[in-house]
């Protein structure tokens, strides 16, 4: 039942992605360039104003994102430690109990931090990650059977299939018996969805794109293949599941980095905690490691437009992402409700093993939505590059590199020094 939950967030967050952005392209579309002959300067024009008018879709989905993510994520953490300082430590009552009220905020900040803030923030990496493919899906000269609009229109395609195959995927989780181990059911789904996008993908590529292609910057022209973007779309899928394996292996029961803290834990507060930063910090290596080579891989295969639609690889599967990420939260309020209404003790033992595998499944969402949010970053870097008509963002000019420190400062002391005056509202300045 908690994936069910998830799966119907998940499967709706990315719907409403797929149809919204669709359904304003075509309109855009029609608006703008309709009879415009394809390949035209004129068309070139037209179809460039149609993606800056849709450019605000994905403005308004991150501006939500922003608030959700970052609100949602602060609200979630100090209900939870709130009420298990006010519960287990200052009145020594069990976590959950029904005599502690912050247990209700606890089981809502699941709700609105852990699926809310993590449905908006995908959200916001969806939408961005098709949008710049198709900024950049523009710049690509196509002698193909959609007027030379295979490379803008492929994105969504993809985002489109995801969402069926991520439907075909949950009906691959299945738990027969108690003994059954969760995440491995997770993961099939997972595996099964991903496996089904990179069968179909080599037909679809087939299908719509030509045999040889031009990506067109500043009056250089690069040549990129089909099967170049294919193998492009494969190495966003396989970056995305090594993210997964890696992110389960440290935070799954039973690992080494988890038997680790474990037993750091038996010396003292002191040890656990840094034990844990350890190991939080070990744990980016890999990741960092896949990222970098992801997006060096898929830029050496189709250039920019390689590094976008590898991000669209990725995240054609955003809605089993969400589905798997939202089981954490509802499996933890099952639990909490359990608890409240005094149910059996073998009820609350159930719950807590899916909350522990849960605590993994959340750690792997984050970790999938940092992966695509890079990947769509640097998409979104060169889309407005080409956009603005600018050469690139130099970070070798003064001006550029000081902000560059300035921007990576401020998350870092607001979270450290809440005293700070950015990270007061205004009227309190």
């Amino acid at each position: 039942m908690s994936f069910n939950g998830g799966t119907v967030m998940g499967l709706g967050v990315a719907g409403l992605a797929v149809v919204g952005l669709s359904t304003l392209f075509i309109l855009f579309l029609r608006m703008y360039v309709g009879d415009i002959a394809a390949g035209t300067a004129e068309w070139n024009d037209a179809m460039m104003q149609c993606l800056e008018v849709l450019a605000g879709f994905s403005l308004g989905a991150e501006s939500i994102a922003l608030f959700a993510r970052v609100g949602g994520g602060i609200y979630t953490k100090a209900a939870d430690v709130g009420a298990d300082l006010v519960g287990k430590v200052e009145a020594g009552i069990p976590e959950d109990d029904a005599r502690n009220p912050a247990t209700i905020a606890d089981n809502v900040g699941d709700n609105v931090g852990d699926v809310a803030g993590m449905g908006a923030d995908l959200f916001g990496s969806y939408v961005a990650t098709m949008l710049a493919t198709m900024v950049l899906g523009r710049e690509v000269v196509s002698a193909d059977n959609f007027g030379g609009m295979a490379p803008i229109l492929l994105p969504m395609v993809i985002a489109g299939l995801g969402v069926l195959f991520s439907i075909v995927g949950t009906f691959f989780v299945r738990i027969n018996k108690d003994s059954d181990s969760v995440m491995a059911a997770l993961n099939k789904g997972n595996w099964g969805a991903m496996i089904l996008v990179a069968i179909v993908s080599y037909p679809l590529v087939q299908w719509m794109l030509p045999e040889t292609m031009e990506f067109v910057r500043g009056g250089v022209s690069t040549v990129i293949t089909s099967m170049n973007v294919f193998w492009a779309i494969m190495l966003g899928l396989v970056v995305g599941t090594l993210m997964s394996m890696v992110t389960e292996y440290y935070t799954s029961m039973g690992k080494r980095p988890v038997l680790s803290i474990v037993r750091k834990s038996g010396t003292g507060h002191g040890t656990n905690v840094i034990g844990g930063l350890a190991m939080g910090m070990e744990s980016t290596v890999l990741p960092i490691l896949l990222l970098a080579a992801g997006i060096w891989g898929s830029f050496e295969l189709a250039g920019m437009y390689g590094v976008a639609i590898a991000a669209a690889g990725m995240m054609a599967t955003t809605a089993m992402q969400l589905a798997i990420d939202a089981f954490g939260p509802i499996a933890d309020n099952a639990g909490g409700i359990a608890e409240m209404s005094g149910l059996p003790k073998e009820v609350r033992e159930r719950t807590d093993n899916l909350d522990a595998v849960g605590n993994t499944t959340a750690a792997t969402g984050k970790g999938f939505a940092i992966a695509s949010a890079a990947l769509t970053a640097l998409a979104l870097f060169a889309a407005y590059v080409g956009m603005s008509g600018i050469s690139g963002i130099d970070i070798y000019k003064a001006d550029v590199l000081a902000m560059l420190f300035v921007g990576g400062m401020i998350p870092s002391s607001s979270a450290a020094s809440p005293s700070a005056p950015w990270a007061k509202p205004p009227w309190t300045w």
